[in-house]
């Protein structure tokens, strides 16, 4: 496991959020009559988009540290009320699920490699986006 899988302490500048969907399959007669078949009932595969404006080469070069010791490993990431998740609600979902601590619950992983962009020198803008699987412990 990775020594370190807190996002570091940057405040993103724009944050998207898509809800997971339950785990299930739909089948559906020839009359239109549905049977559905759930597997589980928390939602999984839940998308985080986070965006950083004109942060410090420096910054960025933390979020990509950080991709790259939570890939060797196939971790996950955990997020700090300080950093990714600053100014979001206590009710909201997306907080709730990065927060849980029951045996099973949402554990958010890089999506793919960060998108680094340079602006200026020692000023870049960075995308991240992660997908939340469902892990047991």
């Amino acid at each position: 496991m990775a020594t370190n899988r807190f996002f570091p302490n940057i405040k993103p500048s724009s944050r998207s959020y898509i809800p997971g969907v339950y785990p299930q399959t739909e089948f559906e007669s020839q009359n239109g009559a549905k049977v559905v078949m759930r597997y589980g009932n928390k939602q999984v595969n839940a998308k985080l988009n986070l965006g950083f404006t004109n942060i410090t080469d420096t910054q960025a070069n933390e979020i990509l540290d950080l991709y790259e010791e939570v890939n060797s490993d196939y971790d996950y990431i955990l997020f700090a009320a300080t950093n990714a998740l600053a100014g979001i609600d206590n009710n909201n979902l997306l907080k709730k699920q990065a927060e849980a601590d029951d045996s099973f619950k949402l554990r958010y992983r890089f999506d793919g490699p960060p998108t680094v962009t340079s602006v200026r020198p020692g000023i870049s803008n960075v995308q991240c986006k992660f997908v939340a699987c469902l892990d047991g412990d």
